[in-house]
């Protein structure tokens, strides 16, 4: 019957994405057209480390030396620059949690 899928990497819509090469991307995740997942110089330069199960979507950017959680969805057009915990959703410039494990609001802010 075959192996089950242990993770993968899924671009739906590719077209101008730029992912630093020593950016580290988990499982099952899935980056939409005109990301950017970038690097910063300087004293709190790196790059990102991306979680299990991650949806980036349409036009974000996650830049520099932040941490994205599992399970966490990156709203379109949004500019991640600090870490992101398990199971947000994220959304703005800069991003800020809107909801957390399904929740509808949340008194959580970034």
């Amino acid at each position: 019957m075959g192996h089950p899928v242990k993770g993968g990497l899924m671009f739906p819509h590719f077209s101008g994405i730029v992912i630093n090469g020593g950016a580290k991307i988990g499982r099952n995740c899935t980056i939409l057209h005109g990301v950017t997942i970038g690097s910063v110089r300087g004293p709190k330069g790196g790059v990102p480390t991306i979680g299990d199960n991650v949806v980036i979507a349409t036009g974000s950017a996650v830049i520099g030396n932040v941490s994205v959680g599992n399970n966490v969805m990156i709203g379109a057009h949004s500019l991640v620059l600090q870490d992101i915990p398990d199971s947000a959703v994220v959304v703005g410039n800069p991003a800020r949690i809107v909801s957390m494990d399904g929740a509808e609001k949340t008194k959580y802010y970034l």
